[in-house]
């Protein structure tokens, strides 16, 4: 197939050329050109917000939108194409109240979250437009990411605390529960999505069981070959000062994707794909003053 990835040059939008490009399909990556590109990858140089007819000569079998946030990046995308037949959006989770009951399902009434505020907005106007807009087309929408290129400060750090020898400073008693989804899963997905055209429309994506964050934390110390020493840390302080993740649970329900796609990359393995990585790309990590606030205030 032939098929264009919006981005292609940071984590989910890099890891899904490569695995496409993997797969033996024509991957075209649209980006405009500041980072290195892929090996294999057919490099369209442009703005997605200022394309005039620099697609229009393509058809594209697919396209995968990894990168659109609101509903001018999809219009402005969908105006600038020729031919494509299906179109899928990487949305996200943030497009679920947090004040409906959980799990969230795909039947559920999107709206606001107070916690991912005008990022949740944004997605639910590019979902809108979406819907109104494309008539072959597939929505996912995953909970948190994780796999190889992952630049997002958040195994990362746990990968250097432990490096490090810290103790980890513990959101209260680190129960809170987290759901994840490794990228090559979101990329199968994706595939199957674009090659057996399921009936339904909109997917909720992720692994079907949470983790802790005493648990997620514990492997990923294991992994470096340490046992974590846990301080816990009052609610009193805000989690995102020392904590890569919002003080909010939630859980999809993912029965959907599961029909289609039963099996998922167990944690463990997957995180040890993410160590892998992270050792030899420390310098693409973009990190956050998580470990200079614990060092100014927690110990």
């Amino acid at each position: 197939m032939n098929i264009l990835v919006t981005g292609g040059t940071v984590f989910a939008s890099r890891f899904t050329a490569e695995y496409f490009i993997e797969k033996g399909h024509n991957v075209y990556v649209l980006n405009r050109g500041n980072d290195e590109q892929s090996v294999g990858a057919l490099h369209i140089k442009a703005d997605r917000h200022s394309l005039g007819d620099t697609l229009k000569k393509y058809r594209f079998d697919a396209v995968l939108d990894v990168t659109a946030y609101n509903a001018q990046d999809v219009k402005d995308l969908v105006d600038g194409l020729g031919e494509y037949g299906t179109y899928v959006l990487v949305s996200s989770s943030a497009v679920y109240p947090e004040t409906l009951p959980q799990p969230f399902s795909e039947d559920q009434k999107i709206g606001p979250n107070s916690i991912w505020g005008a990022y949740g907005k944004d997605k639910i106007s590019a979902e809108k437009y979406v819907t109104e807009n494309i008539s072959d087309y597939y929505i996912i929408r995953p909970p948190y990411l994780y796999g190889p290129m992952n630049n997002v400060y958040r195994e990362a750090f746990v990968f250097e605390c432990a490096e490090r020898n810290m103790p980890f400073y513990l959101p209260k008693d680190g129960s809170m529960p987290l759901q994840f989804f490794h990228i090559r899963d979101m990329c199968r997905f994706m595939e199957i999505l674009i090659t057996e055209k399921p009936a339904e429309r909109i997917y909720n994506v992720g692994n079907a069981t949470t983790v802790s964050i005493r648990e997620w934390v514990t492997v990923c110390y294991q992994l470096c070959g340490k046992a974590p020493e846990f301080i816990p840390v009052s609610g009193d302080i805000p989690q995102r000062n020392y904590f890569p993740f919002y003080d909010y649970a939630y859980r999809l329900d993912v029965s959907r994707q599961m029909k289609l796609m039963p099996e998922t990359i167990p944690l463990y393995e997957g995180l040890a794909e993410c160590l892998k990585w992270y050792r030899n790309n420390k310098s693409k990590v973009k990190t956050k003053p998580l470990l200079s606030f614990i060092e100014n205030n927690l110990t």
